[in-house]
């Protein structure tokens, strides 16, 4: 009887610890996370500071965007609330403006660099075509900071594009995704958040 009662124990334990791994890689799959903390795959330097960072070949960016819902109305005695948005996830339709830091390095204030934002429509083969939706010309930045305000009337897959050419005549380009709506994934994140917050 003590043996079938041990037993029972540590089938117990095996499958607590099952549950307790299995809730951290849940987690791990639905915040894209390393074991770093950073975000993986489009973000490689992750959410700091309140900004993304987001790196390519030849040129290090930081971006923090802030959006205003479509149908807001805005009383007259107060200023619009816009509120911040976390690596391109826009949860409405919305007005967005966006600050981009040229972080690295320190020679791309000199860079001649564009932007062009797109949407990503399917075709009718299931194929991601670019429609244009807004471009600012090159210019260079001597602040570091490029600027921009735009609106996102529809839901869908958008990219941002920083493109230009370095100091050597070499062409860069930089991608920033942007979800306007938000998916399920996202629901349950903002839901869990809250409760993974630390006082």
């Amino acid at each position: 009887m003590p043996t079938q009662s041990k037993f029972s124990i540590r089938k117990f334990q095996f499958a607590f610890l099952i549950a307790v791994l299995s809730v951290f890689i849940a987690f791990g799959l639905l915040y894209r996370t390393s074991s770093q903390g950073d975000m993986s795959e489009t973000y490689p330097k992750g959410f700091r500071g309140g900004a993304c960072t987001i790196e390519s070949e030849m040129l290090i960016i930081g971006y923090s965007g802030y959006y205003l819902p479509e149908d807001y109305q805005s009383p007259d005695d107060l200023r619009s609330p816009h509120v911040p948005v976390q690596c391109g996830k826009i949860p409405e339709p919305a007005s967005l403006n966006i600050s981009i830091d040229l972080r690295y390095p320190e020679s791309a204030r000199d860079y001649s660099l564009a932007l062009r934002l797109v949407k990503l429509e399917a075709d009718e083969k299931e194929n991601q075509r670019e429609h244009p939706i807004m471009s600012v010309p090159a210019r260079q930045h001597p602040s570091g900071v490029i600027t921009v305000a735009f609106k996102l009337s529809e839901l869908g897959q958008y990219i941002l594009y920083l493109e230009g050419k370095n100091t050597e005549n070499a062409d860069l380009q930089v991608k920033i995704p942007m979800q306007v709506g938000l998916d399920w994934k996202n629901h349950l994140r903002n839901a869990l958040s809250p409760l993974l917050k630390k006082d």
